[in-house]
């Protein structure tokens, strides 16, 4: 399960949540509009469990970003917004 980032708009820092049934190799990426990859918050083997990473986007300009989970078959996209 991947959770909408919070709080939402965020400025600069936000918490993204997920969990995983089961133990699996976990990345979770951050890409702009374009879809071009800005920066991977998590690229490791996970525990079953849940899990909370912060992302602090203060380097990054203002607008939407995207940020998607992989984890075993497991593959889901969300929104959010920046406001700098």
């Amino acid at each position: 399960i991947l959770s909408q980032n919070y709080p939402n708009p965020f400025n600069p820092s936000t918490a993204i949540s997920y969990s995983l049934p089961s133990a699996s190799n976990v990345k979770l990426i951050v890409y702009n509009t374009l879809g071009q990859e800005v920066k991977t918050l998590v690229s490791e083997y996970k525990n079953s469990g849940n899990y909370t990473i912060n992302f602090n986007a203060s380097d990054f300009p203002s607008g939407i970003y995207f940020y998607k989970l992989d984890a075993g078959q497991f593959s889901q996209v969300k929104k959010m917004l920046l406001m700098q």
